[in-house]
């Protein structure tokens, strides 16, 4: 990537602002100029190709078997054939510094229904295959005080991830195939392969299948919803699964009116295309500015979308410029910054956001009415369709709505997670019959080459943390529970650092995870061809791309659960809890009792 003299004279103003003060303490438009400097920055420094040697016939980019790319440089990142798991113990992080034990701590400004939403799109982003070789499993070494059930040796063992089979560069790190596409396409309500594709069709209008009670038919293989992607599946993945589902097919109706001469080809095509552009429009500027309440992020991720003029000027400026400033990134110019599109094993690291799941939902109706609680492991795998048959979608939807999602944060990981069933399939192919996930994350990040905290942050150019107390943020406590694990601040996996990083004033997640986000949040689209040079009424026709203009997610909630309409409408965003009075439009009474709305 060759930077222009406008986009270097950025870099510098984004460095001289940031001495003054860090960006997000910068008035809104200084912020924003400061985020245009970081990100061209990170353009520039932070996107590499780890596997250039590629044949002819290997997957194109972004395509589904593209490895994942890297945002380290290359000779940065150790190819270690058995990685370090022993210093320390991932084990060991995980009791000691993940652990839940039983309390909860919550976000007071993001419900449930926004941690199911990360985990729906993830499945649209990323999956590493097993290597199911059980030669080459990796052991974590167990101390003998350990609960966890030991097995002969000592070890918990866990498969490594399947190393592509293309070569990496010498001296580089490992390479992982994506078995997903890079692409923001929906795969996981339409399916990767031909076969799950045509499986979820119903071949007629363009429509996906749906069982005769109007939900998702049942996958005999996994007892689960038969969709594109079921890994992991629990309530709150298989309500967005559903809603999805009936979107497409409302989608396809809409477009056969208005074009009778398509056939269910292409009305299937257009509406996977319209469909998935939906997703990411509610996850640009609806999830994130949720998660992200802070004034400039808010800002940055609506210039995302409508450019710096916002919706109007972007409709009126489209026609005479494709200038991603000013119109968005939406019907911009295709870049690449001259690295082939992925997305990256760093991307990968710091989408881990298990804490945002309670081990426990109350569940709501949609008249207020307590439905009870259930556990996750009660909502989990084939006995999410159980509880499908109790517990109505409107009623699941104002659950996930009402309650809250759990802090990014040390000590706050899922208890239920650190002790998960694996399913019988799992277990057929060796592995153990329960899991520590906790444990399982931080050996990803060792054995895919991911830096760990203070490198991670050398690599953005960030400044390390000097000491556990810095880290910490002066919290004596914290401070001390990681010298006691770690011993060496520079030992600290990245995880546990973006955990213990004390969060600034309308921050979600970390400032360090952030700058990830700046970089690859604009990437998925200006790097996409479906989102710059095609996004024209010719490839998405014009009813199509008014329907991508008008649709939130209280659209897709109010048309497809009717009876949730009055409450959704009376909302301002969606993902915050819907129960909090600063989070309603008119004052009106809501059937659930009012929540406090302090930070």
């Amino acid at each position: 990537m060759r930077l222009k003299l406008c986009q270097r004279l950025a870099m510098l103003l984004a460095d001289v602002l940031q001495r003054v003060r860090p960006w997000y303490r910068l008035p809104v438009l200084a912020g924003l100029l400061c985020l245009i400097g970081i990100r061209i920055g990170l353009r520039f420094h932070n996107l590499y190709d780890p596997a250039p040697r590629r044949g002819p016939d290997a997957p194109k980019p972004g395509e589904a078997g593209f490895p994942f790319g890297r945002n380290q440089p290359l000779w940065r990142a150790r190819h270690d054939a058995d990685p370090p798991l022993d210093d320390p113990s991932p084990r060991v992080v995980s009791t000691e510094l993940l652990a839940r034990n039983g309390r909860f701590e919550a976000v007071p400004f993001l419900n449930l229904l926004a941690g199911a939403w990360l985990q729906f799109q993830v499945h649209d982003w990323v999956m590493h295959d097993k290597d199911l070789d059980p030669a080459r499993k990796l052991r974590v070494r167990l101390a003998r005080d350990d609960p966890w059930p030991q097995r002969a040796d000592g070890d918990m063992v866990v498969a490594r991830s399947r190393p592509s089979a293309l070569p990496p560069e010498p001296g580089g790190p490992p390479v992982y195939d994506n078995a997903d596409t890079h692409f923001w396409d929906a795969s996981q309500v339409y399916g990767v392969t031909p076969e799950r594709q045509a499986a979820l069709r119903e071949y007629a209008g363009g429509r996906l299948v749906l069982g005769e009670d109007g939900g998702l038919p049942l996958d005999p293989q996994t007892g689960v919803d038969l969709t594109g992607v079921s890994n992991n599946w629990w309530s709150g993945l298989s309500l967005l699964h559903w809603l999805f589902a009936k979107e497409h097919n409302a989608i396809c109706d809409r477009l056969a009116a208005a074009y009778p001469s398509l056939g269910d080809d292409e009305l299937y095509r257009l509406g996977r295309r319209i469909n998935a552009a939906v997703m990411a429009k509610i996850h640009t500027i609806e999830w994130t500015p949720t998660i992200m309440p802070h004034p400039t992020v808010q800002r940055a991720m609506h210039s995302n979308w409508y450019g710096v003029g916002g919706p109007r000027l972007s409709r009126l400026m489209r026609r005479w410029s494709r200038r991603d400033w000013l119109i968005g990134i939406p019907g911009s110019d295709f870049d690449d910054h001259g690295v082939p599109y992925s997305l990256t094993e760093e991307f990968v690291a710091v989408y881990r956001m298990h804490p945002l799941v309670p081990d426990e939902v109350r569940l709501t109706g949609a008249d207020g009415r307590d439905l009870g609680a259930r556990t996750i492991l009660e909502m989990a795998g084939p006995a999410a369709r159980v509880v499908s048959r109790d517990v109505r979608p409107a009623d699941m939807l104002a659950s996930l709505a009402v309650a809250r999602a759990g802090r990014l944060a040390l000590h706050n990981y899922p208890d239920s997670l650190r002790n998960l069933p694996r399913g019988s399939e799992d277990v057929a192919m060796g592995d153990e019959p329960r899991v520590d996930l906790a444990t399982i994350d931080v050996v990803r990040d060792r054995e895919r080459a991911v830096p760990r905290y203070n490198d991670f942050r050398r690599m953005l150019r960030l400044p390390p943390a000097r000491s556990f107390e810095e880290l910490a943020g002066g919290d004596a406590a914290t401070a001390g529970a990681l010298r006691r694990v770690y011993g060496d601040v520079e030992l600290v996996d990245l995880m546990i650092g973006l955990y213990a990083e004390p969060l600034p004033n309308g921050f979600g997640f970390s400032e360090t995870a952030f700058h990830i986000f700046v970089l690859m949040a604009s990437r998925r689209l200006k790097s996409d061809p479906a989102f710059t040079d095609e996004w024209t009424p010719d490839v998405y026709t014009r009813e199509g791309m008014r329907w991508i203009g008008r649709r939130t997610m209280a659209d897709i909630v109010a048309d497809h659960l009717p009876s949730l309409r009055p409450l959704v409408r009376d909302v301002k965003r969606p993902f915050e809890p819907w129960d909090r009075p600063c989070n309603r439009v008119s004052g009106n009474t809501h059937p659930f009792p009012a929540a406090p709305c302090d930070p």
